[in-house]
Protein backbone atom coordinates (compact mmCIF):
# COMPACT_ATOMS: atom_id res chain seq x y z
CA UNK A 1 0.00 0.00 0.00
CA UNK A 2 1.45 3.36 -1.03
CA UNK A 3 1.78 6.30 1.35
CA UNK A 4 1.40 9.70 -0.26
CA UNK A 5 2.15 13.20 0.93
CA UNK A 6 0.96 16.66 -0.07
CA UNK A 7 3.22 19.75 0.01
CA UNK A 8 1.73 23.22 -0.32
CA UNK A 9 3.56 26.56 -0.24
CA UNK A 10 1.71 29.87 -0.17
CA UNK A 11 3.68 32.66 -1.81
CA UNK A 12 2.82 36.31 -2.41
CA UNK A 13 1.84 35.59 -6.03
CA UNK A 14 1.18 31.85 -6.33
CA UNK A 15 0.12 28.97 -4.13
CA UNK A 16 2.09 25.91 -5.27
CA UNK A 17 1.10 22.32 -4.54
CA UNK A 18 2.63 18.89 -5.17
CA UNK A 19 1.61 15.31 -4.43
CA UNK A 20 4.48 12.87 -3.84
CA UNK A 21 4.62 9.08 -3.56
CA UNK A 22 6.53 7.15 -0.87
CA UNK A 23 9.77 7.58 -2.86
CA UNK A 24 9.19 11.35 -3.01
CA UNK A 25 8.54 11.22 -6.77
CA UNK A 26 6.24 14.00 -8.04
CA UNK A 27 2.87 12.57 -9.15
CA UNK A 28 1.11 15.92 -9.65
CA UNK A 29 2.01 19.61 -9.40
CA UNK A 30 0.18 22.87 -9.88
CA UNK A 31 0.38 26.64 -9.45
CA UNK A 32 -2.71 28.53 -8.41
CA UNK A 33 -3.07 32.31 -7.78
CA UNK A 34 -2.76 33.20 -4.09
CA UNK A 35 -6.10 34.63 -3.01
CA UNK A 36 -6.91 37.52 -0.70
CA UNK A 37 -8.16 35.13 2.00
CA UNK A 38 -5.30 32.63 1.31
CA UNK A 39 -7.55 29.64 2.13
CA UNK A 40 -9.32 29.67 -1.25
CA UNK A 41 -5.97 29.48 -3.06
CA UNK A 42 -5.00 26.50 -0.89
CA UNK A 43 -8.35 24.74 -1.60
CA UNK A 44 -7.98 25.28 -5.36
CA UNK A 45 -4.37 24.06 -5.55
CA UNK A 46 -5.06 21.02 -3.38
CA UNK A 47 -8.17 20.07 -5.34
CA UNK A 48 -6.21 20.17 -8.63
CA UNK A 49 -3.34 17.89 -7.56
CA UNK A 50 -5.56 15.33 -5.80
CA UNK A 51 -7.79 14.98 -8.85
CA UNK A 52 -4.85 14.90 -11.24
CA UNK A 53 -2.93 12.23 -9.28
CA UNK A 54 -6.11 10.24 -8.58
CA UNK A 55 -4.63 8.24 -5.69
CA UNK A 56 -6.74 6.68 -2.91
CA UNK A 57 -7.58 9.44 -0.42
CA UNK A 58 -7.05 7.19 2.61
CA UNK A 59 -3.43 6.61 1.54
CA UNK A 60 -2.58 10.34 1.75
CA UNK A 61 -0.95 10.23 5.18
CA UNK A 62 0.97 13.51 5.42
CA UNK A 63 0.15 17.10 4.49
CA UNK A 64 2.69 19.93 4.78
CA UNK A 65 1.96 23.65 4.56
CA UNK A 66 4.43 26.49 4.12
CA UNK A 67 2.49 29.67 4.69
CA UNK A 68 2.85 33.47 4.69
CA UNK A 69 -0.23 33.92 6.93
CA UNK A 70 1.74 35.06 10.00
CA UNK A 71 4.18 37.28 8.09
CA UNK A 72 1.31 39.03 6.29
CA UNK A 73 -0.63 39.58 9.52
CA UNK A 74 2.38 41.31 11.15
CA UNK A 75 3.22 43.38 8.06
CA UNK A 76 -0.42 44.41 7.48
CA UNK A 77 -1.17 44.83 11.25
CA UNK A 78 -4.35 42.80 10.75
CA UNK A 79 -6.00 39.87 12.56
CA UNK A 80 -3.55 40.06 15.50
CA UNK A 81 -4.31 38.74 18.99
CA UNK A 82 -5.10 40.99 21.95
CA UNK A 83 -1.76 40.69 23.70
CA UNK A 84 -0.63 41.42 27.26
CA UNK A 85 3.10 42.20 27.41
CA UNK A 86 4.67 41.16 30.72
CA UNK A 87 8.33 41.90 31.39
CA UNK A 88 9.87 40.44 34.53
CA UNK A 89 12.76 42.81 35.16
CA UNK A 90 11.86 45.65 37.54
CA UNK A 91 13.62 47.57 38.91
CA UNK A 92 16.64 46.70 36.73
CA UNK A 93 15.08 47.45 33.31
CA UNK A 94 12.72 50.34 34.04
CA UNK A 95 14.77 52.78 31.94
CA UNK A 96 13.88 51.00 28.68
CA UNK A 97 10.21 50.21 28.23
CA UNK A 98 8.90 47.26 26.16
CA UNK A 99 8.18 47.91 22.45
CA UNK A 100 10.72 50.75 22.20
CA UNK A 101 11.89 51.05 18.59
CA UNK A 102 8.82 49.21 17.30
CA UNK A 103 6.91 51.24 14.65
CA UNK A 104 4.17 53.36 16.22
CA UNK A 105 1.28 51.73 14.36
CA UNK A 106 2.38 48.28 15.57
CA UNK A 107 2.95 49.60 19.10
CA UNK A 108 -0.61 50.94 19.15
CA UNK A 109 -1.96 47.47 18.34
CA UNK A 110 0.29 45.47 20.67
CA UNK A 111 1.03 47.93 23.47
CA UNK A 112 -2.38 48.31 25.13
CA UNK A 113 -1.54 46.08 28.12
CA UNK A 114 2.11 46.42 29.15
CA UNK A 115 3.37 45.46 32.60
CA UNK A 116 6.75 45.52 34.33
CA UNK A 117 7.03 43.12 37.26
CA UNK A 118 9.77 42.76 39.88
CA UNK A 119 12.05 39.79 39.20
CA UNK A 120 14.59 38.49 36.70
CA UNK A 121 18.07 37.01 36.90
CA UNK A 122 21.69 38.07 36.60
CA UNK A 123 23.84 36.72 33.74
CA UNK A 124 25.13 33.97 36.05
CA UNK A 125 21.67 32.76 37.08
CA UNK A 126 21.39 34.57 40.45
CA UNK A 127 18.08 36.32 41.13
CA UNK A 128 18.15 40.12 40.77
CA UNK A 129 15.14 40.24 43.11
CA UNK A 130 12.57 37.58 43.92
CA UNK A 131 9.55 37.29 41.63
CA UNK A 132 6.59 39.49 42.66
CA UNK A 133 3.87 36.84 42.49
CA UNK A 134 1.29 39.10 44.14
CA UNK A 135 1.65 41.60 41.29
CA UNK A 136 1.25 38.81 38.74
CA UNK A 137 -2.03 37.68 40.35
CA UNK A 138 -3.23 41.33 40.26
CA UNK A 139 -2.31 41.65 36.55
CA UNK A 140 -4.04 38.35 35.75
CA UNK A 141 -7.29 39.61 37.31
CA UNK A 142 -6.95 42.93 35.47
CA UNK A 143 -6.52 41.41 31.99
CA UNK A 144 -9.19 38.72 32.43
CA UNK A 145 -11.55 38.83 29.45
CA UNK A 146 -9.48 41.54 27.72
CA UNK A 147 -6.59 39.55 26.22
CA UNK A 148 -6.27 36.13 24.64
CA UNK A 149 -2.47 35.90 24.42
CA UNK A 150 0.35 36.76 26.83
CA UNK A 151 4.03 37.43 26.05
CA UNK A 152 6.28 36.86 29.07
CA UNK A 153 9.92 37.98 28.99
CA UNK A 154 12.29 37.78 31.94
CA UNK A 155 15.79 39.23 32.19
CA UNK A 156 18.40 36.60 31.24
CA UNK A 157 15.78 33.88 30.88
CA UNK A 158 18.07 31.93 28.49
CA UNK A 159 20.17 31.34 31.64
CA UNK A 160 17.29 30.75 34.06
CA UNK A 161 13.68 30.49 32.93
CA UNK A 162 12.18 29.80 36.39
CA UNK A 163 10.50 33.24 36.70
CA UNK A 164 8.91 32.96 33.25
CA UNK A 165 7.59 29.49 34.02
CA UNK A 166 6.16 30.53 37.40
CA UNK A 167 4.47 33.55 35.80
CA UNK A 168 2.95 31.23 33.18
CA UNK A 169 1.56 28.98 35.94
CA UNK A 170 -0.08 31.96 37.66
CA UNK A 171 -1.73 33.22 34.46
CA UNK A 172 -3.05 29.75 33.62
CA UNK A 173 -4.38 29.36 37.17
CA UNK A 174 -6.37 32.62 36.94
CA UNK A 175 -7.22 32.76 33.22
CA UNK A 176 -7.57 29.05 32.44
CA UNK A 177 -5.66 26.76 30.12
CA UNK A 178 -7.06 28.33 26.93
CA UNK A 179 -5.07 31.55 27.12
CA UNK A 180 -2.04 31.39 24.79
CA UNK A 181 1.26 32.00 26.57
CA UNK A 182 4.58 32.72 24.83
CA UNK A 183 7.80 32.50 26.87
CA UNK A 184 10.86 34.37 25.59
CA UNK A 185 13.24 31.63 26.81
CA UNK A 186 11.68 29.31 24.21
CA UNK A 187 11.75 31.77 21.31
CA UNK A 188 14.62 34.29 21.17
CA UNK A 189 18.27 34.26 22.16
CA UNK A 190 20.37 36.55 24.36
CA UNK A 191 19.49 40.26 24.09
CA UNK A 192 16.49 41.37 26.12
CA UNK A 193 14.76 43.83 23.78
CA UNK A 194 15.06 41.76 20.59
CA UNK A 195 14.02 38.59 22.41
CA UNK A 196 11.06 40.43 23.91
CA UNK A 197 9.97 41.71 20.48
CA UNK A 198 10.15 38.21 19.00
CA UNK A 199 8.02 36.91 21.89
CA UNK A 200 5.42 39.69 21.52
CA UNK A 201 5.17 39.04 17.77
CA UNK A 202 4.80 35.31 18.45
CA UNK A 203 1.97 36.01 20.91
CA UNK A 204 0.28 38.30 18.37
CA UNK A 205 -0.10 35.68 15.60
CA UNK A 206 -1.35 32.66 17.59
CA UNK A 207 -4.93 33.13 16.31
CA UNK A 208 -3.71 33.58 12.74
CA UNK A 209 -1.82 30.28 12.99
CA UNK A 210 -4.89 28.54 14.48
CA UNK A 211 -7.09 29.83 11.64
CA UNK A 212 -4.51 28.71 9.05
CA UNK A 213 -4.30 25.27 10.67
CA UNK A 214 -8.10 24.91 10.82
CA UNK A 215 -8.42 26.09 7.22
CA UNK A 216 -5.86 23.52 6.09
CA UNK A 217 -7.63 20.74 8.04
CA UNK A 218 -10.98 21.73 6.50
CA UNK A 219 -9.47 21.81 3.00
CA UNK A 220 -8.23 18.24 3.51
CA UNK A 221 -11.59 17.11 4.93
CA UNK A 222 -13.42 18.63 1.95
CA UNK A 223 -11.26 16.45 -0.30
CA UNK A 224 -12.12 13.37 1.74
CA UNK A 225 -8.74 13.16 3.50
CA UNK A 226 -9.44 12.41 7.16
CA UNK A 227 -6.33 10.63 8.40
CA UNK A 228 -3.36 12.76 7.39
CA UNK A 229 -0.82 14.14 9.83
CA UNK A 230 -0.42 17.87 9.30
CA UNK A 231 2.86 19.78 9.53
CA UNK A 232 3.86 23.42 9.04
CA UNK A 233 7.11 24.60 7.45
CA UNK A 234 9.58 26.36 9.75
CA UNK A 235 12.04 29.03 8.66
CA UNK A 236 15.06 26.80 9.24
CA UNK A 237 14.00 24.44 6.44
CA UNK A 238 12.36 21.81 8.64
CA UNK A 239 8.81 20.95 9.72
CA UNK A 240 6.82 21.20 12.94
CA UNK A 241 3.55 19.62 14.05
CA UNK A 242 0.34 21.69 14.07
CA UNK A 243 0.36 21.85 17.88
CA UNK A 244 3.94 23.14 17.84
CA UNK A 245 3.12 25.64 15.06
CA UNK A 246 0.23 27.13 17.02
CA UNK A 247 2.54 27.52 20.04
CA UNK A 248 5.46 29.00 18.04
CA UNK A 249 3.85 30.56 14.93
CA UNK A 250 6.68 33.08 14.59
CA UNK A 251 8.85 30.23 13.26
CA UNK A 252 6.74 30.16 10.08
CA UNK A 253 8.01 33.63 9.10
CA UNK A 254 10.18 33.36 5.94
CA UNK A 255 9.53 29.62 5.58
CA UNK A 256 8.68 30.11 1.86
CA UNK A 257 12.25 30.87 0.72
CA UNK A 258 13.64 28.16 3.03
CA UNK A 259 11.25 25.61 1.51
CA UNK A 260 12.60 26.62 -1.89
CA UNK A 261 16.18 26.08 -0.69
CA UNK A 262 15.35 22.64 0.71
CA UNK A 263 13.48 21.75 -2.49
CA UNK A 264 16.41 22.95 -4.61
CA UNK A 265 18.82 20.80 -2.60
CA UNK A 266 16.57 17.75 -2.96
CA UNK A 267 15.97 18.20 -6.70
CA UNK A 268 19.69 18.63 -7.52
CA UNK A 269 21.16 16.45 -4.75
CA UNK A 270 23.54 19.34 -3.98
CA UNK A 271 24.22 20.12 -0.32
CA UNK A 272 26.21 23.36 -0.81
CA UNK A 273 25.12 25.96 -3.38
CA UNK A 274 23.48 29.34 -3.86
CA UNK A 275 19.77 29.22 -4.63
CA UNK A 276 17.90 31.92 -6.56
CA UNK A 277 14.13 31.63 -6.08
CA UNK A 278 12.38 33.83 -8.66
CA UNK A 279 8.73 34.46 -7.85
CA UNK A 280 6.21 36.81 -9.39
CA UNK A 281 7.22 39.84 -7.34
CA UNK A 282 10.68 39.24 -5.84
CA UNK A 283 13.71 37.01 -6.11
CA UNK A 284 15.11 35.56 -2.89
CA UNK A 285 18.75 34.52 -2.86
CA UNK A 286 19.90 32.16 -0.11
CA UNK A 287 22.78 29.82 0.64
CA UNK A 288 22.65 26.06 1.18
CA UNK A 289 25.10 24.75 3.78
CA UNK A 290 24.92 20.96 4.21
CA UNK A 291 21.47 20.96 2.56
CA UNK A 292 20.01 23.52 5.01
CA UNK A 293 19.63 27.32 4.65
CA UNK A 294 22.47 29.37 6.10
CA UNK A 295 21.19 31.23 9.14
CA UNK A 296 21.44 34.99 9.55
CA UNK A 297 23.83 36.13 12.27
CA UNK A 298 22.23 39.58 12.42
CA UNK A 299 19.15 40.85 14.21
CA UNK A 300 16.24 40.70 11.77
CA UNK A 301 13.37 43.15 11.38
CA UNK A 302 9.86 41.75 10.98
CA UNK A 303 7.19 44.33 10.24
CA UNK A 304 9.65 46.99 11.47
CA UNK A 305 10.28 45.30 14.86
CA UNK A 306 13.85 44.21 15.62
CA UNK A 307 14.06 40.56 16.71
CA UNK A 308 16.79 38.00 17.38
CA UNK A 309 15.24 34.59 16.81
CA UNK A 310 16.64 32.34 14.11
CA UNK A 311 16.02 33.46 10.53
CA UNK A 312 17.48 32.38 7.17
CA UNK A 313 20.18 34.57 5.64
CA UNK A 314 18.48 35.97 2.54
CA UNK A 315 18.80 38.82 0.07
CA UNK A 316 15.51 39.81 -1.58
CA UNK A 317 15.44 41.93 -4.73
CA UNK A 318 12.47 43.47 -6.52
CA UNK A 319 12.73 41.27 -9.60
CA UNK A 320 10.14 38.66 -10.52
CA UNK A 321 8.09 37.46 -13.46
CA UNK A 322 5.57 40.26 -13.01
CA UNK A 323 8.05 43.10 -12.33
CA UNK A 324 7.05 46.28 -14.19
CA UNK A 325 9.52 47.77 -16.70
CA UNK A 326 9.13 51.51 -17.42
CA UNK A 327 10.78 53.02 -20.49
CA UNK A 328 11.18 56.80 -20.79
CA UNK A 329 11.07 58.66 -24.11
CA UNK A 330 14.82 59.36 -23.89
CA UNK A 331 15.52 55.60 -23.76
CA UNK A 332 16.22 55.43 -20.03
CA UNK A 333 14.39 52.71 -18.12
CA UNK A 334 13.65 51.31 -14.66
CA UNK A 335 13.08 47.70 -13.61
CA UNK A 336 10.61 47.41 -10.70
CA UNK A 337 10.50 47.29 -7.77
CA UNK A 338 6.69 47.07 -8.19
CA UNK A 339 5.02 44.12 -9.86
CA UNK A 340 1.68 43.08 -11.36
CA UNK A 341 2.08 39.92 -9.24
CA UNK A 342 -0.58 37.27 -9.73
CA UNK A 343 -2.33 39.52 -12.31
CA UNK A 344 0.42 38.76 -14.86
CA UNK A 345 -1.99 36.70 -17.08
CA UNK A 346 -4.23 39.74 -17.53
CA UNK A 347 -1.82 42.68 -17.21
CA UNK A 348 1.28 41.82 -19.30
CA UNK A 349 1.52 42.66 -23.00
CA UNK A 350 1.87 39.04 -24.17
CA UNK A 351 -1.50 38.30 -22.54
CA UNK A 352 -3.15 41.35 -24.22
CA UNK A 353 -2.69 43.59 -21.20
CA UNK A 354 -1.24 47.12 -21.06
CA UNK A 355 1.81 46.77 -18.80
CA UNK A 356 5.38 45.98 -19.90
CA UNK A 357 6.82 43.33 -17.56
CA UNK A 358 10.08 41.40 -17.30
CA UNK A 359 8.29 38.37 -18.78
CA UNK A 360 7.38 40.44 -21.87
CA UNK A 361 11.06 41.40 -22.24
CA UNK A 362 12.18 37.76 -22.12
CA UNK A 363 9.49 36.70 -24.63
CA UNK A 364 10.32 39.57 -27.03
CA UNK A 365 14.00 38.51 -27.02
CA UNK A 366 13.05 34.89 -27.77
CA UNK A 367 14.35 33.61 -24.41
CA UNK A 368 10.97 32.29 -23.25
CA UNK A 369 7.99 30.86 -25.15
CA UNK A 370 4.82 32.16 -23.52
CA UNK A 371 1.62 34.01 -24.43
CA UNK A 372 1.36 35.82 -27.77
CA UNK A 373 4.85 36.95 -28.92
CA UNK A 374 3.30 39.14 -31.69
CA UNK A 375 2.17 41.58 -28.97
CA UNK A 376 5.82 42.54 -28.26
CA UNK A 377 7.41 42.50 -31.75
CA UNK A 378 7.11 46.31 -31.99
CA UNK A 379 9.51 46.88 -29.08
CA UNK A 380 13.08 48.10 -29.71
CA UNK A 381 15.33 45.01 -29.42
CA UNK A 382 18.50 46.98 -28.58
CA UNK A 383 16.76 48.67 -25.68
CA UNK A 384 15.24 45.37 -24.51
CA UNK A 385 18.70 43.78 -24.52
CA UNK A 386 19.85 46.55 -22.16
CA UNK A 387 16.82 45.92 -19.92
CA UNK A 388 17.55 42.19 -19.89
CA UNK A 389 21.22 42.81 -19.08
CA UNK A 390 20.09 44.95 -16.13
CA UNK A 391 17.78 42.13 -14.90
CA UNK A 392 20.66 39.63 -15.02
CA UNK A 393 23.01 42.10 -13.35
CA UNK A 394 20.55 42.53 -10.43
CA UNK A 395 20.61 38.76 -9.84
CA UNK A 396 24.41 38.53 -10.20
CA UNK A 397 24.87 41.34 -7.64
CA UNK A 398 22.60 39.53 -5.17
CA UNK A 399 24.56 36.28 -5.69
CA UNK A 400 27.80 38.18 -5.11
CA UNK A 401 26.49 39.58 -1.81
CA UNK A 402 25.78 36.07 -0.52
CA UNK A 403 29.16 34.55 -1.41
CA UNK A 404 31.84 34.20 1.25
CA UNK A 405 34.69 34.15 -1.29
CA UNK A 406 35.33 35.16 -4.90
CA UNK A 407 35.43 31.52 -6.06
CA UNK A 408 32.59 30.46 -8.38
CA UNK A 409 29.88 28.31 -6.77
CA UNK A 410 26.97 26.28 -8.20
CA UNK A 411 23.78 28.31 -8.59
CA UNK A 412 20.38 26.59 -8.58
CA UNK A 413 17.45 28.44 -10.21
CA UNK A 414 13.97 27.69 -8.87
CA UNK A 415 10.56 29.36 -8.79
CA UNK A 416 8.08 30.09 -11.55
CA UNK A 417 9.97 33.19 -12.71
CA UNK A 418 13.33 31.40 -13.04
CA UNK A 419 12.60 30.78 -16.75
CA UNK A 420 13.56 34.44 -17.27
CA UNK A 421 17.20 33.90 -16.33
CA UNK A 422 20.01 32.70 -18.66
CA UNK A 423 22.02 29.45 -18.56
CA UNK A 424 25.19 31.22 -17.41
CA UNK A 425 25.69 33.81 -14.67
CA UNK A 426 28.80 35.64 -13.50
CA UNK A 427 30.17 34.11 -10.30
CA UNK A 428 28.47 30.76 -10.92
CA UNK A 429 30.53 27.63 -11.60
CA UNK A 430 27.37 26.17 -13.15
CA UNK A 431 23.72 27.17 -13.40
CA UNK A 432 21.24 24.37 -12.72
CA UNK A 433 17.52 24.55 -13.41
CA UNK A 434 16.19 21.20 -12.15
CA UNK A 435 13.03 19.45 -13.28
CA UNK A 436 9.99 20.60 -11.22
CA UNK A 437 11.94 23.79 -10.34
CA UNK A 438 8.74 25.85 -10.61
CA UNK A 439 7.31 24.12 -7.54
CA UNK A 440 10.56 23.60 -5.59
CA UNK A 441 9.03 25.38 -2.59
CA UNK A 442 6.11 22.94 -2.32
CA UNK A 443 8.51 20.00 -2.79
CA UNK A 444 10.74 21.46 -0.05
CA UNK A 445 7.75 21.57 2.29
CA UNK A 446 6.78 17.98 1.48
CA UNK A 447 10.20 16.32 1.87
CA UNK A 448 11.54 18.19 4.89
CA UNK A 449 12.63 16.67 8.16
CA UNK A 450 11.37 17.68 11.60
CA UNK A 451 13.75 19.59 13.87
CA UNK A 452 14.20 20.96 17.35
CA UNK A 453 16.63 23.64 18.43
CA UNK A 454 17.97 24.81 21.75
CA UNK A 455 20.04 27.91 22.50
CA UNK A 456 21.20 28.55 26.06
CA UNK A 457 23.97 30.09 28.12
CA UNK A 458 25.95 27.60 30.25
CA UNK A 459 28.46 28.50 32.97
CA UNK A 460 31.24 26.01 32.20
CA UNK A 461 33.04 26.54 35.53
CA UNK A 462 30.03 24.92 37.18
CA UNK A 463 29.21 21.98 34.86
CA UNK A 464 32.08 21.67 32.36
CA UNK A 465 31.95 21.81 28.57
CA UNK A 466 31.20 18.12 27.92
CA UNK A 467 28.19 18.07 30.25
CA UNK A 468 26.89 21.38 28.84
CA UNK A 469 27.03 20.02 25.28
CA UNK A 470 25.33 16.76 26.30
CA UNK A 471 22.55 18.69 28.06
CA UNK A 472 21.99 20.93 25.01
CA UNK A 473 21.95 17.92 22.65
CA UNK A 474 19.41 16.08 24.82
CA UNK A 475 17.15 19.15 24.99
CA UNK A 476 17.36 19.72 21.21
CA UNK A 477 16.39 16.08 20.57
CA UNK A 478 13.46 16.37 22.98
CA UNK A 479 12.32 19.50 21.11
CA UNK A 480 12.51 17.63 17.79
CA UNK A 481 10.46 14.70 19.16
CA UNK A 482 7.87 17.17 20.52
CA UNK A 483 7.68 18.76 17.07
CA UNK A 484 6.91 15.38 15.45
CA UNK A 485 10.25 13.68 14.72
CA UNK A 486 10.88 9.96 14.99
CA UNK A 487 12.98 9.41 18.14
CA UNK A 488 14.81 6.47 16.53
CA UNK A 489 15.95 8.44 13.48
CA UNK A 490 17.36 11.66 14.91
CA UNK A 491 20.69 13.35 14.19
CA UNK A 492 22.44 16.41 15.58
CA UNK A 493 22.82 18.56 12.45
CA UNK A 494 24.30 21.76 13.90
CA UNK A 495 26.31 22.72 16.99
CA UNK A 496 27.51 26.23 17.74
CA UNK A 497 29.57 27.00 20.82
CA UNK A 498 30.41 30.70 21.38
CA UNK A 499 32.40 31.75 24.51
CA UNK A 500 30.98 34.93 26.07
CA UNK A 501 34.04 36.86 27.21
CA UNK A 502 31.95 39.59 28.85
CA UNK A 503 30.38 37.14 31.31
CA UNK A 504 32.21 35.55 34.26
CA UNK A 505 32.42 31.85 35.09
CA UNK A 506 33.68 30.83 31.64
CA UNK A 507 30.18 31.32 30.19
CA UNK A 508 29.40 30.09 26.70
CA UNK A 509 26.35 30.24 24.43
CA UNK A 510 25.56 26.81 23.02
CA UNK A 511 23.14 26.28 20.19
CA UNK A 512 22.24 22.78 19.03
CA UNK A 513 19.83 21.66 16.33
CA UNK A 514 18.55 18.09 15.98
CA UNK A 515 16.64 16.92 12.91
CA UNK A 516 15.12 13.65 11.83
CA UNK A 517 12.53 11.86 9.75
CA UNK A 518 8.83 12.21 10.45
CA UNK A 519 7.56 9.84 13.11
CA UNK A 520 5.71 7.07 11.29
CA UNK A 521 1.96 6.91 11.75
CA UNK A 522 1.39 4.24 14.36
CA UNK A 523 -2.31 4.83 14.74
CA UNK A 524 -4.92 6.53 12.62
CA UNK A 525 -5.16 10.25 13.34
CA UNK A 526 -8.43 11.98 12.62
CA UNK A 527 -8.54 15.59 11.55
Amino acid sequence: MGIYRIGIDVGGTHTDAVLLDEKNQVLAETKSPTTEDVATGIYTAMHKIIHEANVPREQIKYAMLGTTHCTNAIVERKRLNNVAVVRIGAPATLAVKPLIGVPEDLREVLGKYVYLVRGGHEFDGREIVSLDEEDLYRIAEEIKGKVDSIAITSVFSPVSKSHEERASEIFKEVLGENVAISLSSEIGSVGLLERENATILNASVVNVAKIAADGFKNALKNEGIHHARIFFGQNDGTLMSVEYAVKYPIYTVACGPTNSLRGASYLTQLSDAIVVDVGGTTSDVGVLVQSFPRESSLAVEIGGARTNFRMPDLVSIGLGGGTIVRIQENGEFTVGPDSVGYRLPEKSLIFCGDTLTTTDVAVALGKVELGDPSKVTHLDKDLLNKVYAKMVEMVEEAIDKMKTSAAPVPVILVGGGSILLPETLNGASEVIRPEHSGVANAIGAAISQVSGQVEKIFVLDEIGREKALELAKTQAMEEAINAGADKDHLDIVDIEDVPLAYLPGNATRIRVKAAGALAQILEEVSI
